[in-house]
């Protein structure tokens, strides 16, 4: 097991629950419904990813390239999941700019993994 993969997933996992119990219990009503989509929207990107990571975490010493892997996912989530609350949070729009590029990463992760899945070793 790969333990800073793992515990950021792990970790990911905790806040991406609390920031959408936070959205559905205490934006609600606070803020109009498109800005209550788009958090919703981080933190769903923000679990798929950190299951990812976990998981990545948990498999990952026999998978090439794993770290790679579990860097640009854990940059991915930051980008585009972070841009979307800080949105959402502040009001202010360049933010919004960040998180195609945080696409990117995750685009980038799951290319790194689909890539170490082909080129490692089954296990014996």
């Amino acid at each position: 097991m790969i333990r800073w993969i793992a515990f950021s997933g792990a970790l990911h996992l905790f806040l991406a629950v609390a920031l959408g119990a936070f959205g559905a219990h205490g934006l609600k009503g606070k803020i109009d419904s498109k800005a209550l989509e788009t958090f919703e929207t981080g933190v769903r990107y923000h679990m798929y990813h950190a299951l990812v990571l976990l998981i990545l975490g948990c498999a990952g010493g026999q998978l090439a390239w794993h770290t790679y892997t579990g860097v640009m996912y854990n940059i991915g989530i930051g980008l585009f999941s972070g841009s979307l609350y800080l949105f959402v949070f502040t009001g202010v729009r360049w933010l919004v700019l960040l998180t195609p590029i945080g696409g990117l990463f995750f685009l980038a992760g799951h290319a790194l993994l689909a890539y170490s899945i082909f080129v490692s070793q089954p296990p014996v």
